[in-house]
């Protein structure tokens, strides 16, 4: 896993703008931090001196703090400010980050979300629709840590280690060669635990997919399960998931416990080398009190940044799994390429809607489902496609409405062609025209309360009382009872008798008597392995 997912760079315009913003805080912070730590150096040598201070310890690095600042007045001051403009400084990176973080993914959610949208309703053939909604939800709100606590961590270990170490080096060069030599076991225990924290953010991520995939399909199927009785049958499967989700998640946390540890201990006992080699040598008059000082105090801030770069890592593995799983649908082809517009749809009213030779593929490739569809549904006429599930009487509707491109055929509007696989109206203003309900209509979070009967009984209104001229009903009758079929069916037939083309996909004995034109639906084999 990459510390930067170039693709947010390359794609995200508030991430790669957050990213310059973060740099250039991240050479300010380290600044301050060679400022704090002189200025404390300048205080406490004089205090800690057994004798009065004639030489300058901090040699050329002096001339960014004066000696002045040795005087108690003078240096707390001094340091007040720094600390004070480093607390500010810290205060606007995490404003700062919350707000990159906040807008980069909502606007790669956006881009997810229309991608699914525009691959249109047989995307779903997959059952992949619950695993991108817990990708846009979920995965996707864990890349905040990875700008609010990671990269900034990572611009200061580009700006302020290497900063520490060439002012250690300017005081004391055996220092800085231990600094130096101690300073890439950090990255190499980071590598060690990101391989395991990769592996188990991807497990986490699985996990989390499995659990909100089957509790989405749980909750869609509770009404149906509730009129079964079997509405505590998946009890045990959901408990199984969550456990699932629990194991994995507490994985993660042993993992990011684990690696602050080895982190913390290592870069301790790195910088407990340099105090001990300062400690003897200070006995033995080599070093002076002042510079001693400043190296010790400056020395774990080379290490700082680093292993904080690998305790937040962990924090931003997850994020990272999200958006690399965001951008590789992103980076999936489209399902069709774009039509050529043949503009502004014609109004159907009066007209009669021709469907010739109509073919569409199933996703495999097989079949084609329906296969050489051709039909015309008169105005004022009720017209139904029959034939055995499978055989493409629903992927037909689809296609009359112009969100299915079609592999065969076309479909024109008193004779004026409005869908072919090549070609298509506006796909705004042929719809405008229509009213679709299809086999599960989906009534926003208002609809989630009823029953699948109920949902499909307003669906079914909604249309009845739309206007539009066109009317297309995919099994309409299948989960009413046989009194609401009866009202549906008389609905149905008097908009048909009001000079509404209505078309509609069945398997009822009823509805077909109620039809004036019955067409045959049927599939057929491409030769193609699927």
């Amino acid at each position: 896993m990459k510390p930067i997912d170039p693709r947010l760079i390359r794609r995200i315009g508030p991430a790669r703008r957050y990213i310059l913003v973060t740099a250039g805080l991240g050479f300010l912070t380290a600044l301050l931090i060679l400022a704090q730590a002189l200025l404390v150096a300048r205080l406490l040598a004089p205090v800690l001196s057994p004798t009065d201070l004639t030489d300058d310890g901090l040699h050329w690095w002096g001339r960014l703090v004066p000696e002045g600042a040795r005087t108690l007045a003078t240096g707390l001051s001094l340091l007040a400010l720094v600390v004070l403009t480093r607390t500010a400084l810290a205060w606007l990176q995490e404003r700062l980050a919350h707000r990159a973080g906040v807008r980069v993914i909502s606007e790669l959610r956006e881009r997810v979300v229309a991608h699914v949208a525009s691959r249109g309703p047989r995307w779903d053939t997959g059952g992949r629709t619950a695993q991108v909604a817990t990708l846009v939800t979920r995965g996707l709100d864990d890349l905040l840590p990875y700008f609010v606590r990671y990269l900034p961590q990572l611009a200061l270990a580009l700006t302020v280690t290497p900063v520490m170490i060439v002012v250690i080096l300017g005081l004391d060069w055996l220092s800085a060669v231990i600094v130096v030599a101690t300073l890439p076991l950090v990255p190499i225990f980071m590598i060690l635990v990101g391989l395991v924290t990769q592996e188990r953010s991807a497990r986490h991520l699985a996990a989390m997919q499995r659990l909100g995939a089957r509790t989405l399909d749980l909750i869609e199927g509770l009404p149906t399960l509730k009129a079964l009785g079997r509405e505590h049958g998946p009890a045990a499967r959901v408990r199984e998931l969550g456990d699932a989700q629990r194991r994995a998640t507490m994985g993660s946390l042993r993992v990011a416990f684990l690696s602050g540890m080895v982190l913390e201990l290592l870069t301790t006992l790195a910088v407990a080398i340099v105090a001990v080699t300062m400690g003897f040598r200070l006995v033995a008059g080599g070093i002076g009190i002042e510079t001693a000082l400043a190296v010790l105090v400056l020395a774990p801030e080379a290490y700082l940044p680093l292993r904080n770069v690998g305790m937040h890592f962990h924090a931003s593995a997850d994020g990272l799994a999200a958006a690399d799983a965001a951008f590789t649908l992103l980076d999936e082809p489209d399902a069709a390429p774009a039509r050529a517009s043949l503009g502004d749809a014609p109004h159907p009213r009066g007209r009669a809607i021709d469907v010739a030779g109509l073919s569409v593929a199933t996703p495999g490739g097989a079949r084609l489902a329906p296969a050489d569809l051709s039909f015309s549904a008169a105005p004022g006429a009720l017209t139904a496609l029959r034939g055995p599930n499978g055989e493409g009487k629903s992927t037909a509707l689809l296609a009359l409405t112009g969100l299915l491109t079609p592999d065969a055929g076309a479909v024109a509007v008193g004779g004026v062609p409005v869908l072919t696989a090549q070609e298509a109206v506006d796909e705004a203003s042929w719809l405008a025209h229509l009213a679709w309900v299809p086999q599960r209509p989906d009534l926003g979070p208002a609809g989630r309360t009823l029953s699948l009967g109920q949902r499909q009984r307003e669906a079914l209104a909604r249309a009845f009382d739309s206007g539009r001229p066109v009317v297309l009903l995919d099994e309409p009758t299948a989960h009413l009872d046989r009194a609401s079929r009866g009202d549906v069916i008389a609905r149905m037939r008097a908009l048909a008798d009001a000079g509404a083309t209505v078309i509609v996909a069945t398997h009822e004995d009823e509805v077909l008597a109620a039809a004036d034109a019955v067409v045959e639906v049927t599939a057929a084999r491409t030769g193609t392995p699927s």
